[in-house]
């Protein structure tokens, strides 16, 4: 145990991310799946963000949360897609011990926030179907603030707890990664370090993280079903149940996939790989098109936007 301590992380200098077992010739093809989702992911959040603040009538709190949300979305695939891009196209896929933990405290940071801010936005839900009439006066701007600001202080706490216990662990065997990006699981399958108090404090941290948000939206969801059905008018019940579906679909995506990879065992590892391709890439690409497909008002403000611009043209 004590030779193990001595072999610490200060003598590691970088760390190899193997990616994806494929030949070699399909790196090209990976890449440019990459190139593509990520210029989705860019195109349709910025282009969500710039939707939301063009105009007056998506200032209210669903759209505050919805841009914040894109913004979110924006980010941290942008911690992980372009330097697996690179990976793809290079010999020796490394990353910096330093850009490594970087990677994975960021990462960490910004899935946690949406994950909280998704709770936040149920909520926002539940008093929008619940009490329509004094909406606007409990979902004030300075509670809108306060709930993004402690979405973002939630996931701050939680990255840098677990960037704090990454810093204690040991790699005296292997550095190299199997994922295309610096993860928990990942780093822990290479460690030389005793990983039983590691593993309870993550498993705690993530499962409280990971309840308290799910609960918080379940009762969310639980109070507008019981309202929404209460409605007696069939139009009222459609718009009752569309307000939400686009929500429950982006919750259910991204925590279907985060399921997924927490619950496959480690000698599937390539499962794990797809898993959190869902969560990293693949929600963040569908959120801007869930919402915005399934949104008359963002529809009607994108389409003004479209014909200003050819009409300038």
């Amino acid at each position: 145990m004590g030779d193990r301590g001595t072999s610490n992380h200060s003598e590691v200098t970088d760390f190899i991310l193997v990616g994806f077992r494929v030949r070699p010739e399909l790196h090209i093809l990976l890449f440019l799946l990459f190139l593509l989702v990520y210029a989705m992911i860019l195109l349709g959040n910025v282009g969500m963000m710039t939707v939301i603040m063009s105009d007056p009538r998506l200032n209210t709190p669903m759209y505050f949360f919805l841009g914040n949300l894109s913004f979110i979305d924006l980010f941290y695939p942008s911690v992980i897609a372009p330097k697996s891009m690179i990976n793809f196209l290079s010999e020796s896929k490394s990353i910096s011990f330093a850009g490594c933990l970087i990677q994975f405290f960021l990462f960490a940071l910004l899935i946690v926030t949406e994950g909280f801010l998704l709770a936040a936005m149920a909520y926002d839900g539940f008093i929008a179907i619940s009490n329509p009439l004094l909406y606007t006066v409990q979902m004030s701007t300075r509670l809108c603030i306060q709930l993004v600001a402690r979405s973002y202080f939630c996931g701050c706490i939680s990255s840098v707890l677990q960037m704090s216990m990454a810093f204690t662990l040991s790699f005296c065997a292997s550095h190299t990664i199997d994922h295309f990006c610096c993860d928990d699981c990942p780093l822990q399958r290479i460690s030389c370090s005793d990983l039983f108090i590691y593993r309870m404090v993550s498993f705690t941290l993530s499962g409280t993280i990971i309840m308290t948000t799910i609960i918080v939206i379940i009762i969310s969801y639980l109070y507008i079903v019981s309202t929404v059905l209460k409605i007696r008018s069939s139009e009222g019940l459609k718009k009752g149940f569309s307000t939400c579906s686009s929500h429950l679909g982006v919750v259910s995506v991204l925590y279907g996939a985060i399921f997924f990879m927490y619950l496959t065992p480690d000698r599937f590892a390539e499962l794990s790989k797809v898993a959190s391709l869902c969560y990293t890439l693949v929600t963040p690409m569908l959120n801007p098109l869930i919402y915005s497909l399934r949104n008359k008002d963002v529809k009607e403000v994108l389409k003004k936007l479209l014909e200003k611009r050819n009409t300038i043209v």
